[in-house]
């Protein structure tokens, strides 16, 4: 069951479709396990997590929050925390598609089942899906019988057991990417356990909009720019330059999905001063140009 739900961006224009999905309060999970021969389902949001694989899928295009990637023969990914998602046609011309979707509450396993220390990788991985995941073929293919298995399975107890086993087995390889920006997801402050970086973060989050100096930055934790420069990268792994880059692409990619601003007005509310720039940084970062991602979106989108 789909509902047209609607929410609204600072411009009052965004309608966004939310999936009311059939998993019941009393089920550990959902599962669907189908077959078809195009993808036809619009980008769509829930609250729950979602695993979703597919095969013969080669030259469709998946779309997770600010992601477009052309996918090949086999797709595993996890999403959470109401990140929009969808799976689009795009190249593939296979006609014989199969799906095995499963769907859980982000409450099933409660803040002390999850923060027992054998239930560590788990949690990091449902934390992370909050920017979708992406496994990796050779992740796909280690799990591959499992999810079969777990289609087939119809004891409740022991499918509950098998779905655990591929969690795990999913979390403990660490052989996944992330997808999304975070700050278009809406988190834009990582995860960090140093409270110089959480500051640097936070005011970089506010004042994406201006000019950023590193000596700024570094005035800011009382460092010399040498020193806060390696420290940054030491603690987040990537350049401070690199960070402020991508919370303003993030911030950009939902202006292009959210609004009806045009690609040059978006470049400059977003802090970037050159459009020539944004156009080839944007491309760089996401496969594709600014206009070119705004109409696959809605291309995509169905609206209220």
């Amino acid at each position: 069951m789909i509902q047209q739900h609607l929410t609204m961006n600072n411009s009052g224009n965004s309608h966004v479709i939310t999936e009311i999905t059939p998993l019941s309060d009393k089920d550990f999970f959902y599962l669907v396990d189908r077959k078809k021969d195009r993808f036809n389902y619009p980008i769509h949001r829930h609250d729950e997590y979602e695993l979703n694989f597919v095969s013969g899928c080669a030259g469709a295009m998946r779309i997770v929050g600010d992601s477009m990637v052309e996918i090949g023969d086999y797709d595993l990914v996890l999403v959470g925390n109401g990140i929009e998602h969808a799976w689009e046609q795009n190249k593939c011309i296979e006609g014989n598609i199969h799906e095995i979707t499963i769907q859980l509450s982000r409450n099933l396993f409660g803040d002390v089942f999850l923060g027992k220390n054998q239930m560590r990788d788990i949690r990091n991985m449902l934390e992370k899906s909050a920017d979708g995941i992406a496994f990796s073929q050779l992740c796909v293919m280690r799990v591959y019988s499992r999810l079969e298995r777990l289609s087939r399975l119809e004891g409740g107890f022991e499918r509950v057991i098998e779905f655990l086993t591929i969690l795990h087995e999913l979390a403990t390889s660490g052989d996944y990417k992330i997808l999304s920006n975070s700050s278009y997801a809406n988190s834009c402050t990582p995860h960090t356990d140093s409270r110089r970086v959480l500051k640097v973060q936070q005011y970089i989050n506010v004042h994406y909009r201006e000019e950023i100096r590193l000596s700024d930055l570094a005035a800011l934790v009382g460092m010399t720019s040498t020193a806060f420069s390696r420290f940054f990268k030491l603690r987040t792994g990537r350049p401070v330059s690199d960070f402020i880059t991508d919370i303003r692409l993030g911030i950009a990619t939902r202006a292009l999905v959210d609004s009806t601003q045009s690609v040059s007005e978006i470049c400059y509310d977003c802090g970037f001063n050159n459009v020539s720039y944004f156009n080839r940084i944007f491309k760089k970062k996401k496969g594709c140009a600014p206009k070119q991602f705004r109409e696959y979106y809605r291309r995509n989108r169905v609206l209220v």
